[in-house]
């Protein structure tokens, strides 16, 4: 599973979150720039300071190719920490995508990149350039526990974070969710309920 990250990120979010034990998702507030956009890869974790964004200019190259930024600036939405020319480098890079717990800015010309953005907000405020942050370690972001190399799968619902240790017992689960969803479907176009196919108690 490591590495290939195209087949997961094509399952849909909510199969993803059931199959994790119902759990990892981000909250509501991290939404994608691009309503069309995916994103799937290995977190690299940036623990930055509300206003500033040194650390994530370090982190861009330090990242390992692949790696989706997860960015932990508390939520600050005062300033837009990320923007276009960060996204170019990003790409330069080799950077999968971005998941900040903050606010964003030149959201149209970010679109037109096609660079995968999910973000609290955007402002078009400018940022200081002072504190170095920290990478690599354990942050929180959308009110999820972040490590590196947890796998992060986003789209239009939002992002789910699926610890590293069990990224391929989620994987396989989330194939079966999908799988039955499919044999759901075929059930409901014969005339079949939800409650009888599902067999909810009265």
């Amino acid at each position: 599973m490591e590495g290939n990250w195209e087949n997961i990120c094509h399952l849909p979010l909510g199969n993803i979150c059931d199959a994790n034990g119902k759990g990892g998702n981000m909250d509501a507030g991290i939404k994608p720039l691009d309503t069309r956009c995916r994103l799937a890869g290995p977190a690299f974790t940036v623990k930055g300071h509300a206003g500033d964004n040194l650390a994530i200019h370090r982190a861009i190259y330090e990242a390992p190719k692949g790696s989706v930024l997860v960015v932990d600036v508390a939520g600050y939405c005062l300033a837009g920490h990320f923007g276009e020319i960060m996204a170019l480098a990003c790409m330069e890079q080799g950077i999968a995508g971005l998941v900040i717990d903050g606010a964003v800015r030149d959201a149209y010309d970010m679109q037109e990149l096609a660079f995968p953005v999910f973000s609290r907000g955007f402002n078009p405020g400018g940022t200081g350039k002072e504190y170095a942050g920290v990478t690599g370690g354990a942050i929180i972001c959308g009110g999820v526990c972040v490590h590196a190399g947890d796998l992060i799968v986003g789209g239009r619902d939002g992002i789910v974070v699926v610890a590293c240790a069990d990224t391929e017992r989620v994987f396989q689960g989330a194939q079966a969710i999908a799988k039955r969803e499919l044999e759901i479907a075929d059930l409901l176009r014969t005339g079949k309920t939800t409650l009888e196919i599902f067999q909810f108690k009265k």
